[in-house]
């Protein structure tokens, strides 16, 4: 099974919400960031990834016929270079309203699972600190301003780099439509998804169940 579309948003654009609708039209499994929390052994191969050795990606992504979230988007460069007939979905979301969503889900559960004491959750914590908050953002996600800039920068470095025709950017409440235009796929009788809202989240983490970072 080969990838069949890159996700290249951030998470908290609605990612997990992609997730869902793109299972229901026919691409799943699709890879998320809760996909590492809930099946083991995956963080060690992402992790290597961050720190720039050689990954044997049909190996990592066996199973899957799309990928949205972190860890993916940290490498949508290299995937979508390795898939090159896989289109790319951006999605995208208010700067200021993502970064209060983010620093308010993400970031406080990283924080609060660094303290585990369960080794396997610290070994994902360990990826995931890696790849969002070192890589991405420098570690420096406190400070707003740095980060709202680098999500903007990404958002404008993926827009310019994929082709306009392999380029889907899409925002939560655009609906079925373009997503399945875009993708060839018929619209489904069914509302779109719309799952783990911020108050779902930190329903979850005060549950202390796999933190996830749509």
């Amino acid at each position: 099974m080969t990838l069949e579309l890159i996700g290249a948003g951030f998470g908290r654009t609605g990612t997990l919400s992609l997730k869902a609708a793109l299972e229901t039209i026919g691409l799943g499994p699709c890879h998320h960031m809760l996909e590492v929390f809930v099946n083991p052994g995956s963080e060690k191969s992402w992790y290597q990834a961050s720190l720039g050795n050689e990954i044997d990606w049909e190996a990592l992504l066996d199973g899957y016929r799309s990928i949205v979230d972190w860890p993916g988007c940290r490498f949508w460069r290299e995937l979508s270079q390795r898939y090159p007939s896989a289109p790319v979905l951006l999605s995208v979301r208010n700067p200021e309203s993502w970064y209060e969503s983010a620093s308010e889900t993400i970031y406080q559960a990283i924080k609060t699972a660094k303290a585990s004491e369960d080794p396997t959750v610290r070994e994902r914590v360990k990826m995931a600190d890696k790849v969002v908050f070192q890589d991405t953002f420098s570690g420096r996600f406190e400070d707003r301003a740095f980060a709202i800039s680098v999500f903007e920068a990404h958002i404008e470095e993926v827009r310019r780099t994929i082709p306009e025709e392999r380029l889907l950017v899409y925002q939560m409440g655009d609906g079925w439509e373009p997503l399945c235009k875009f993708l060839g796929r018929r619209v489904p009788d069914q509302d779109f998804p719309h799952v783990n809202a911020r108050n779902e989240f930190q329903e979850r983490m005060k549950q202390g169940r796999a933190p996830s970072t749509q």
